[in-house]
């Protein structure tokens, strides 16, 4: 099976780090979140992807035939102002009729990739998303007539569950997504549900985005040790 990638967007939340790079391109440790991102599908035996450029995709063109790995990667130009339901389709109209998993160009997670696509198989529908905590920002705090009575972290298991990314779809998804304006998330994902088409996996270990430089900075740290998380 072979792996969509988005990373066409503009990236504006972590605008630090995203002037001269797409956000795929920004280096946790020595090489980009991509780079982390592909090798969590190729440590599981998925080695060929199709990324989708956008902004400054020449930047990751131009490190995807310098790139030297077993990986086999295409990137393929969907577009500046397409958004994510657009570059999907035009993603799956390139790779043709195959199933394909699909993921965000911005986040990691040890997926169980067998797993997921297990539970896509025994479900029978056209897509399954995996469903995650959001990570946990905010302390917890408990008061009683102005007097504080807890303050502790906030537990991720206390969150609802998300749009984690890692993507099973069906060829098919295509025809859910109407033009290249348009959002996935929006878009084909509330349609698939109307139609009864949409499973969601829930996964409970490690998940997490690069949003804001605070999170750059501790998947970075992450990425220095002999074992990162999204890795075990």
């Amino acid at each position: 099976m072979k792996a969509i990638i988005l990373a066409g967007g503009l990236g504006t939340r972590l605008s630090e780090e995203t002037g001269d790079k797409p956000k795929p391109m920004v280096l946790l440790d020595d090489k980009p979140i991509l780079w982390h991102l592909m090798n969590i599908y190729g440590r599981q035996g998925v080695t060929d992807f199709v990324i989708a450029t956008g902004y400054l995709g020449n930047i990751i063109h131009d490190w995807v035939s310098d790139l030297k790995s077993p990986w086999n990667i295409t990137a393929l130009d969907t577009g500046l102002n397409t958004l994510t339901g657009g570059r999907i389709k035009k993603c799956l109209e390139f790779i043709g009729l195959e199933r394909v998993f699909a993921t965000y160009g911005d986040g990691l997670g040890n997926i169980d990739l067998n797993a997921l696509l297990d539970f896509h198989l025994q479900q029978g529908r056209l897509a399954t998303v995996t469903a995650v905590r959001p990570p946990a920002r905010f302390g917890l705090l408990e008061s009683s007539n102005g007097l504080v009575t807890n303050f502790t972290e906030k537990n991720q298991a206390d969150g609802g569950w998300i749009n984690g990314g890692f993507f099973v779809l069906e060829p098919s998804v295509k025809d859910f997504i109407l033009q290249d304006m348009e959002p996935f998330e929006t878009g084909a994902l509330p349609k698939l549900v109307a139609d009864s088409n949409l499973s969601a996996f829930h996964h409970r270990g490690f998940w997490q985005p690069m949003d804001t430089l605070r999170e750059k900075q501790e998947l970075s740290k992450m990425a220095l040790t002999e074992n990162p998380p999204w890795l075990h």
